[in-house]
């Protein structure tokens, strides 16, 4: 494989990441929508589309291994291949808990809900969405030093879980009938959360991929009364 063809198709498989990303920042924030206004037709289209983010995902690691049997890559060349391919996993992820929310929106429909729970979710998927825009860029720059403060933005994301988890909670036993829906808000702040720690880790490889080390940036946090 010519030096050319080969910087033709490593550019490739940037493009299709990045587009990936922008497939599954949607997907988030449709799923969130439909949740919070209650669109069960939404949510099926969610649900649905989550087929595209897979099949690009399978795209990008057979085309990523294609490109290691037969360029051989080493140093720079091969952090870029296993940058693509470890953060596109990350991605695919995110993906499917876009769709575990969808999912949630289907199973909730006419039970109870709790308004102020809602309205800090919308918040929480808003923050997290603006996380992965973020990710997305700084990939495309190998922006490390972005890539530190996305991952840093984890810890707002972990204040919201904790937030709404205790905002349900309380709600639950105040008023026993919104047990069921209550029990999908922690689901769905808790696929957010995870979201966000996906983030943090595609801004790890993004470090990786700067400097050619591995380095964790991202730190878990149980629900605790502040």
């Amino acid at each position: 494989m010519l030096r050319s063809q080969f910087e033709e198709d490593l550019l490739n498989l940037h493009n299709q990441f990045y587009e990936m990303g922008m497939m599954v920042s949607s997907a988030i924030h449709k799923s969130v929508k439909a949740y919070v206004k209650h669109d069960k037709q939404l949510a099926k289209e969610v649900i649905a589309y989550d087929d595209h983010i897979n099949e690009l995902e399978i795209s990008l690691e057979k085309r990523s291994f294609e490109m290691i049997a037969l360029q051989q890559p080493v140093t720079t060349d091969l952090r870029n291949i296993i940058t693509v391919m470890k953060a596109s996993s990350d991605l695919e992820r995110m993906g499917d808990h876009a769709v575990s929310i969808a999912k949630s929106t289907i199973r909730v429909k006419g039970q109870q809900r709790i308004a102020d729970v809602e309205k800090e979710i919308s918040d929480m998927s808003d923050y997290v969405k603006k996380m992965v825009d973020n990710v997305l860029v700084a990939y495309v720059k190998t922006d490390q030093k972005d890539a530190r403060m996305i991952a840093q933005m984890d810890e707002k994301v972990n204040k919201y879980y904790n937030d709404i988890y205790y905002m349900t909670i309380d709600s639950m036993k105040e008023n026993p009938e919104t047990v069921i829906s209550g029990t999908e808000y922690l689901y769905v702040a808790q696929y957010l959360e995870r979201i966000g720690d996906y983030v943090t880790n595609i801004c790890e490889w993004i470090v990786y991929l700067a400097t050619g080390k591995i380095t964790e940036l991202g730190s878990s946090q149980e629900p605790k009364r502040e």
